[in-house]
């Protein structure tokens, strides 16, 4: 008895080690830095979510599904200009549509072509898709000219961004009711529908999935799709918070999204995981990089500590599948 006792506890000590984690974070920083836990630096955390949690949301899908997302940077930037440039044409509602749209089309050509190439491995998929980002950005090179697009140099209103940006209802932020909708959207499609569980079969055993007659190439096209519309909606939720767009912009979030997931609980294998658990994911790696800031680390040693958590997590990860 005792030692099914111990058993229990150990159990759920490494299936909520995130939230144990974000537990033990709060308490230590808020007893070295009191400010940590006032309202002022708790708004400023919720700023600083974007656009992270939309990418590692569509990160989820395609890690379930044992692959891997590399061109979310070039989705993310070329969105970015997109939205912004199509604000004087078609509206500022047209401009966020181009945007979130922009991204799905690049996520489902990602789709044609890691299938019209056979990938089906990380390893394949890996390349492929970093050699995407790289096209979609030189894309938003030649649209730009390698200049700085600014919101603010628009003639049409672009009233919706700054309320996303910055608005709120109450002391909720707008952008974070939105982002709460389209996360219980994915849950219930991720759980609920033949499609998100087709998804996890895909990540967990593709040989058996292929012998139960699901479509392989497709639910991979899917996947992806996914992953470039939560893309996209990262762009707007960019320009909205920041004004402006580059071909750039979306450098960096690539390894944040993967780090979050990870963390979250997914198995870089695929077949496992949960879209609300990669959001504890998030939390807590914007916590982690709120408390190195109030605590005065250097640039240099905030990327050693977020290595070392991506490292840790994937060692965890690994001692979970023996």
């Amino acid at each position: 008895m005792q030692y099914a006792k111990k058993n229990n506890i150990g159990t759920f000590i490494v299936n909520n080690l995130v939230l144990l984690a974000l537990v033990v974070l709060v308490i230590v920083t808020s007893i070295v830095e009191p400010k940590f836990l006032s309202s002022a630096n708790l708004t400023n955390v919720m700023r600083q979510l974007w656009p992270l949690p939309f990418v590692a949301l569509g990160m989820s899908f395609v890690i379930i599904g044992g692959f891997i997302d590399l061109s979310v940077v070039g989705i993310i930037s070329l969105s970015a200009v997109i939205s912004i440039y199509m604000i004087d044409v078609v509206g500022q509602v047209g401009a966020i549509l181009c945007g979130v749209l922009a991204g799905g089309l690049m996520g489902w050509i990602n789709g044609l072509v890691l299938t019209a190439c056979g990938a089906m491995i990380q390893a394949e998929v890996l390349f492929i898709t970093y050699g995407m980002s790289s096209v979609y950005m030189a894309i938003g090179l030649l649209l730009t000219n390698s200049e700085t697009l600014r919101i603010a140099r628009c003639v049409r209103p672009y009233t919706i961004f700054t309320a996303l940006g910055s608005g709120t209802v109450g002391p909720i932020p707008i952008i974070l009711i939105v982002f709460i909708v389209i996360l219980l959207a994915a849950y219930f499609f991720h759980t609920k529908t033949i499609w998100g569980r087709t998804i996890s079969l895909m990540g967990g055993n593709k040989e058996a999935a292929f012998l139960s007659g699901f479509n392989m190439k497709s639910t991979m096209r899917l996947a992806y799709t996914i992953s470039g519309l939560m893309s996209g909606m990262a762009a707007i939720s960019f320009v909205a918070r920041n004004t402006v767009a580059t071909a750039t912009c979306g450098e960096g979030y690539e390894t944040y999204a993967i780090l979050c997931v990870v963390i979250g609980g997914t198995s870089l294998s695929g077949g496992k995981g949960n879209v609300i658990r990669t959001m504890l994911g998030v939390v807590l790696i914007t916590l982690l990089g709120n408390c190195m800031n109030m605590l005065g680390l250097s640039t240099y040693m905030q990327t050693v500590m977020r290595g070392l958590v991506l490292v840790v997590a994937i060692w965890l990860d690994n001692r979970k599948g023996q």
